[in-house]
């Protein structure tokens, strides 16, 4: 390997101690991921304000929302109220210095993991009284943030949204990378093969799967579950950020922890099979939307 390459390669592996919502901000102005979620976040909003009075003033929540890509679409949106939940701190206050310059003060940002808060049902209560002044959500979204939710939990945590925090008439829109692919070189095929290869897993986090599971419920008996697949493209202008989005993939170190030679093995691949010549990085995605008290069939 060239000197220069060698070097390439060290920046790459470096990158992996870039911070979550760093590689976010990467993944997001160097694909279309975000234009792709706008896209269908435009189809639900159409779909409630359909269904609701014209003077009605929306609400949402994001859980898991980084420094939220979607600010401008959904605190447009939701005027009655934008609640933003991440754990880390330093996302939230990218948002909260967005918040003081533009004047947005329906927008909150709330410190937690969603996952210790909403697989409970009484901590669900308890937040709702304190941080959502008991005021239900016509919006609440999962937007690649499920991955950091085990699926045998999926089921207990959408039941808890939908029962506890979702208005009358709202949606439920879930995000995720594909399960299972066998597009080869496409953020799932790369999941599978790393994480297989050093961890004897595979990603089983299934959306197609768990919108059957849902339908079957007597809980979601009265919803619309709704899913689609689309595709995202992901190229950016330096190798390190492009490896910096890799690790996020790869869900280190929140899930698996690497090692040094493991990381270099993985940089070296990503950098002859994609950088080298160019080729995108391409994710199958999956969309599940759940509507409550929506009248027709609703858009996604």
């Amino acid at each position: 390997m060239r000197a220069s390459e060698k070097n390439i390669i060290e920046k790459g592996i470096r990158s992996a101690d870039s911070m979550m919502f760093r590689e976010d901000k990467v993944w997001s102005k160097f694909s279309n991921d975000k234009v792709d979620i706008g896209q269908t976040l435009a189809d639900i909003n159409r779909t409630l304000n359909k269904t609701l009075p014209l003077k009605t003033q929306m609400k949402a929540l994001s859980l898991g929302s980084s420094d939220e890509p979607q600010f401008r679409i959904l605190g447009s949106a939701f005027r009655g109220g934008l609640y933003l939940v991440d754990i880390e701190k330093e996302a939230l206050g990218i948002v909260k210095e967005r918040i003081r310059r533009q004047y947005t003060r329906h927008v909150s940002t709330i410190h937690c993991d969603y996952t210790n808060v909403f697989l409970n049902c009484g901590r669900v209560e308890s937040f709702l009284r304190a941080h959502l002044a008991g005021e239900k959500m016509n919006l609440i979204t999962l937007h690649h943030s499920l991955y950091y939710c085990h699926e045998d939990s999926w089921g207990e945590l959408f039941r808890n949204l939908y029962i506890n925090l979702l208005a009358p008439v709202g949606a439920i829109h879930a995000v995720l990378m594909a399960a299972g692919t066998k597009h080869k070189y496409t953020t799932s095929w790369i999941y599978d093969h790393f994480v297989g290869k050093y961890f004897g897993q595979r990603n089983t986090q299934d959306l197609a799967n768990f919108r059957n599971a849902l339908k079957a419920g007597r809980v979601f008996r009265g919803a619309q579950v709704l899913f689609k697949k689309s595709r995202v493209y992901f190229l950016p202008d330096d190798f390190e950020k492009f490896m910096s989005v890799v690790w996020m993939v790869l869900l280190y170190p929140n899930v698996h922890k690497y090692s040094y030679d493991q990381k270099e093995e993985i940089t070296e691949f990503m950098y002859k099979k994609f950088w080298s010549k160019r080729r995108p990085l391409e994710q199958i995605q999956e969309h599940l939307v759940v509507y409550k008290g929506v009248r027709g069939r609703g858009l996604v």
